[in-house]
């Protein structure tokens, strides 16, 4: 264990599960809707509900739509931000059942674009993304995840990991779900790196592939 692993992350406080966890599912839901959001309906779990508000959780979560780290200076002036960028935003209280008690879920739409992402900040400013799309997942923002809707074929996996061995990616985990045999699914493939725009844009042309997106990683 390093020493930064010890000392936590490098953050605007007071703390690294309820604030920089919290701006971390900010910036996945961000990429995961593909655009700059202009509406977001976040609904708070549990302990996210009951204490956020005083450790910023609130702020955090905003933080992260907006794209700032949970290192950025910006962090607490964030309602601010978002009112000077055009964000609409509404917090609720909800039960996500049996998830960590610093879930929150994020409803957002942007450009077009909607996504729903439930993800929980476990400790330490590491998060768990849960559910996207109704679409049971797991996959931490700790390295580049790839993630791929589709209408679920034979051969379909074979496929898209061999695309990613061409381009000289290795894979660290991979979850797939589906609603039934033949049915939508989705597929979460996290990265040692980054693909290249070439294989993204090779993926993109599946026809199977109905959605897709190139997630950063969004831990130090």
């Amino acid at each position: 264990m390093s020493l930064l692993d010890m000392i936590g992350p490098v953050m605007i406080g007071p703390s690294s599960s309820h604030t920089a966890g919290a701006c971390r599912i900010g910036l996945v839901a961000r990429a995961l809707l593909g655009h700059p959001p202009e509406h977001a309906r976040i609904g708070l779990h549990a302990s996210f509900a009951k204490t956020g508000r005083g450790h910023g959780t609130h702020l955090a979560i905003v933080a992260g739509l907006l794209g700032f780290s949970p290192a950025d200076p910006r962090l607490p002036r964030a309602f601010e931000e978002a009112q000077g960028a055009g964000v609409n935003y509404e917090f609720t209280d909800v039960d996500l059942g049996d998830v960590h008690p610093n879930s929150a879920r994020l409803d957002l739409s942007g450009g077009g674009n909607e996504t729903s992402v439930i993800a929980s900040s476990t400790g330490g400013g590491v998060i768990h993304v849960v559910r996207v799309d109704g679409f049971k997942t797991d996959f931490s923002g700790a390295s580049p995840t790839l993630l791929l809707r589709y209408q679920d074929a034979v051969g379909m996996i074979a496929r898209v990991t061999a695309l990613i061995a061409e381009d000289d990616v290795n894979i660290a985990t991979l979850v797939c779900t589906r609603e039934k045999r033949g049915g939508q699914a989705l597929l979460s493939i996290e990265l040692d790196a980054r693909l290249s725009d070439h294989a993204v844009r090779q993926l993109a042309t599946l026809p199977e592939i109905s959605w897709h997106r190139m997630l950063p990683k969004v831990m130090d």
